[in-house]
């Protein structure tokens, strides 16, 4: 009995179950994919028009967007605190929109919905902060996979909410916002205590690698699943009980990853003690004190020449000490003047207001708002363009780009941390790759060329989700993990930000430009002779690949000035990479 108390102990404390806790927060966090099913039953409940669901969505954005507080109480409270108030805001919220829209409270003003709208969505700010944080902590040197996988049921928790709201085939329309509000609560409240920092750096198994190896196989079949569920009830007419047993084994694929900490705790030999850091050792000891004054690496980095990289490792960190030897003696007849440290260097630990002048910071912004915004455009867009194109069932190609997009942030994260932990280069340069791939494909569908609705879905769906895995993990390496809550919720504002400007301006206007065009044309067609016949409101449809293909042109340059920016924090950050993850310096 004494044993098993113990190995229980030591199951609540693995950060194994951290993260499959993690993701089953995450797996019905994302609130804000749901709005497209969510507000068909707003509108007709509350007799709203197209404008008013507009506004509605604005407020879904800019709640799923702003979560500074959720980055800045990471800091200075428990994280079970933290996704307690997203339960809350969500339950609260979303709860109170279920009350007006089935009629059990009476219509309220426009504006009382958009607040209640914003802070049901902003609940997911507290999820995905507290998931995130918890686990980067626990798995220090895997921050890609994790990112990966934990951003991926994200990504799929609106098709995870949607079967399980299929599965209980409530009576009327309003019940899917009772569910929105009451589902994640319930589980979120369930396992809010196991999300947590628990040292994990220090529970480095050699079986590790298998554990994520069946993580991703997992991942890979819930995948295949959702999309093959999701096409079948597309094509044809399930009754209630297929779709029970469909979700059924959907929740058992969710739950399953659960195997690897029982299995660790109670199944396997003891681990050996292993430790993860985030700094090599000889990095760690390059730094001492002398008085007030910090000397480190960074001064004897200002006198290397570029020929010691290409040193064997012996002799560089021979040339390196003597280095050192010579300015902590110059130092000590003060024949130098050592400077005081301002600030943190990048690998070390910032806050936000440190890294906002930072000008790596800002290019990895900037080059998300461009690659990134473009790539929400064509998702947000993406039921016009099908249709435009004469597709009538528009929601097989929603429901594609949602499992290509989940696909990529679980291979962004694994490809990424690969290229860090194989080749310690700069995990940026897979961002740089994955926005070409975007660029082609927006340059594909420019060019009209057959089959092109097919390949923006899969490329656009993999490269947006790629960047939402590689991003995060590479600003908690070079900008540390103290504020990474802070930071990772500062760039979630650059895909809304991009997405405001490419698709409130630039797609809706030549949209609407081209749907004139046409228009007119049909005008004529129905004066002059023959010609299309004209319907009502007809006007405000466009046809044909010309309603994107500009917008489509234009973004795929934008994804090539993001791949240039991307490149440059390429080349900015080779040394730092070199340093946290090169091999060490014997």
């Amino acid at each position: 009995m004494v044993q098993f108390s113990e190995k229980l102990r030591g199951l609540v404390n693995d950060r194994w179950l951290v993260f499959v806790a993690s993701m089953w927060v995450q797996s019905c966090s994302g609130i804000g994919y749901l709005f497209g099913s969510i507000s068909p039953v707003i509108k007709s409940g509350m007799g709203y028009n197209q404008r008013q669901i507009a506004l509605l969505g604005v407020a879904k954005d800019l709640g799923d967007a702003i979560g500074f507080l959720a980055g800045i109480l990471c800091e200075v409270l428990p994280i079970w605190a933290v996704l307690f108030i997203g339960v809350v805001q969500n339950f609260v919220g979303y709860g109170v929109v279920w009350l007006i829209v089935a009629h059990k409270l009476p219509a309220l003003p426009l504006w009382v919905l958009c607040v209640l709208i914003f802070i049901g969505t902003n609940g997911e700010t507290y999820f995905n902060t507290g998931a995130l944080v918890s686990c980067v902590q626990n798995f220090p040197k895997s921050r890609g996979p994790i990112v990966g996988i934990l951003k991926g049921f994200a990504g799929l928790s609106g098709a995870i909410l949607t079967q399980v709201y299929a599965m209980f085939n409530f009576p009327d329309q309003a019940s899917l916002v009772f569910m929105v509000a009451v589902g994640p609560s319930i589980v979120i409240t369930a396992v809010m205590f196991l999300v947590r920092p628990v040292g994990g750096h220090k529970q480095v198994r050699p079986s590790d690698h298998s554990s994520f190896l069946f993580i991703y196989s997992i991942c890979v079949i819930l995948a295949a699943y959702l999309l093959a569920v999701l096409l079948l009830q597309d094509l044809s007419s399930l009754n209630e009980n297929v779709v029970i047993f469909l979700t059924i084994i959907l929740l058992i694929l969710i739950v399953l990853p659960i195997i690897i900490p029982l299995f660790l705790v109670f199944f396997s030999e003891p681990r050996p003690v292993l430790e993860e850091s985030l700094l090599p050792e000889p990095e760690k000891q390059g730094s001492s004190r002398m008085g007030s004054f910090v000397l480190s690496l960074s001064e004897v980095e200002d006198e290397r020449s570029s020929e010691e990289d290409t040193l064997p490792p012996s002799e560089r960190q021979k040339r390196i000490a003597h280095l050192q030897a010579k300015l902590y003696q110059a130092a000590a007849e003060g024949a130098v003047r050592v400077k005081r440290r301002k600030g943190p260097r990048r690998g070390e630990d910032f806050t936000l207001l440190q890294a906002l002048v930072k000008a790596d910071f800002w290019l990895i912004f900037l080059s998300l708002v461009l690659a990134s915004g473009s790539g929400l455009t064509v998702i947000d867009n993406l039921g016009q363009i099908s249709q435009s194109l004469g597709y009538s069932n528009t929601h097989i190609f929603v429901s594609m780009i949602s499992i290509w997009n989940f696909l990529g942030r679980v291979a962004g994260g694994y490809f990424s941390e690969n290229i860090v932990k194989y080749y310690a280069y700069p995990r940026p340069v897979a961002m740089a790759a994955v926005q070409v791939v975007m660029a082609f494909a927006l340059f594909f569908y420019a060019m009209g060329w057959p089959g092109s609705i097919y390949v923006v879905s899969v490329l656009i769906g993999l490269g947006y989700g790629a960047h939402w895995a590689i991003v995060p993990a590479a600003v908690s390496e070079l900008f540390g993990l103290k504020s990474f809550g802070a930071l990772y919720n500062f760039l979630t504002l650059a895909s809304p930000a991009g997405s405001l400007i490419f698709s409130g301006v630039i797609a809706s206007g030549i949209y609407d430009y081209q749907a004139k065009q046409q228009h007119e044309h049909r005008i004529q067609g129905s004066v002059l002779g023959p010609g299309v016949p004209l319907l009502k409101d007809d006007f405000l449809t466009c046809y044909g690949s010309i309603c994107y293909s500009l917008t489509m042109g234009i973004m795929s340059g934008l994804c090539i000035i993001a791949f240039i920016l991307s490149m440059i924090v390429v080349h900015r950050t080779k040394r730092v990479y070199a340093q946290l993850y090169g091999k060490p310096l014997a």
